[in-house]
């Protein structure tokens, strides 16, 4: 029934006015947030009949053993409530398709990492090799689409200053960049409950804004879906959490927000954009500079979240204080954004 209600709404606007292209996206968000709350307590049914449930890392913060068992792979439900209503509603077009293609390759590595964790049991998944070789493929492939097939030049713009760098060759090695820096940083940041997905939600109603104003339609849809799949999920992900996204979702919205700043050409202000993944890489990065130059620590555990879990604060507290942050580097960014194409 709603794939029919869906197919009913019309795909072209007239004169790409701006009610249409709000009203659709207002549709096409409100039903990936339905599909996710309706589809995701039988989900989770099914995932603890199978008993595909979350492992620990022993090394984590003593309280998180608890959550040991929580069923995860919720990726899936978010990618399912995402994918139809934008493969209903839009029309398709190729920046969008590479965006799609990229949430799906980086969906589709997430879910075999899940998959071998679960089978092994053991909170190790996949082979960095393995990781590193598939990353740099989905790179090369929204390299591909952007240049070939959706006319993008080999260049960035810096949107802080009014200033056009060409890349040239070294295009896809800064798509590379991107992609493999955003979903690295979407998946430490998956560590508390609610906090990736809603830090996503957040990004991606920046690039939801970000679309409309460049009248990108398809894009401004698929940003919407990818919205209300992750309020969604976030019913059933917030503290205490009864279902986790794993890494099937953690690197699907990795790679989704990576493949909206390259096919918008925000893929420097996305370090501004995207301020709290940033935040959460570096504490790693730091930790694991000092640790191994100086064999000590600068944060009680990294990624930083942990360094607050063990300093006594709630994960409620860290959670709302990191969305607020993730709100105000959004509102930032896209202020920055607007000024940079007056």
């Amino acid at each position: 029934m709603l794939t029919h209600a869906l197919a009913a709404v019309p795909l072209h606007d007239s004169a790409g006015t701006v009610s249409s292209l709000s009203g659709r996206a207002l549709i096409a968000g409100t039903a990936s947030l339905l599909m996710c709350l309706f589809l995701s307590p039988r989900f989770i049914t099914f995932l603890r009949r199978r008993e595909f449930g979350q492992n620990i890392r022993e090394e984590g913060p003593e309280g998180h053993h608890t959550k040991a068992g929580t069923p995860t792979m919720g990726g899936i439900l978010i990618f399912a409530a995402f994918a139809v209503p934008f493969l209903i509603l839009s029309k398709r077009d190729w920046p969008s398709l590479g965006v799609f293609g990229a949430t799906l390759a980086c969906a589709l590595l997430g879910f075999a990492d899940d998959y071998t964790k679960i089978v092994k049991r053991r909170s190790l998944g996949l082979r960095a090799r393995t990781k590193l070789v598939v990353t740099v493929a989905i790179s090369l492939g929204l390299w591909w689409l952007a240049t070939q097939k959706a006319h993008l030049p080999s260049s960035v713009q810096l949107r802080v200053v009014p200033v056009t760098v060409d890349l040239g060759p070294l295009f896809p090695v800064f798509i590379y960049l991107v992609v493999a820096g955003t979903t690295s940083a979407v998946n430490l940041t998956d560590g508390l409950d609610g906090l990736a997905a809603g830090c996503a939600a957040i990004v991606l109603l920046a690039f939801m804004a970000i679309t409309f104003v460049a009248a990108q339609s398809d894009l401004t849809l698929l940003a919407a879906c990818l919205v209300g799949a992750c309020i969604g999920f976030l019913w059933f992900n917030s503290f205490p959490a009864s279902i986790f996204m794993g890494d099937t979702g953690s690197l699907a919205l990795g790679g989704a927000i990576a493949g909206l700043a390259v096919m918008t050409d925000n893929g420097v202000l996305l370090i501004l954009l995207g301020g709290v993944f940033v935040i959460e890489a570096l504490s790693v990065l730091i930790q694991v500079f000092f640790f191994q130059t100086l064999r000590k620590r600068v944060f009680l555990m990294a990624p930083i979240h942990h360094h607050f879990e063990l300093q006594g604060w709630s994960e409620t507290k860290i959670i709302l204080r990191f969305w607020i942050v993730s709100v105000a580097c959004a509102a930032i960014a896209f202020t920055v954004y607007r000024l940079s194409i007056k």
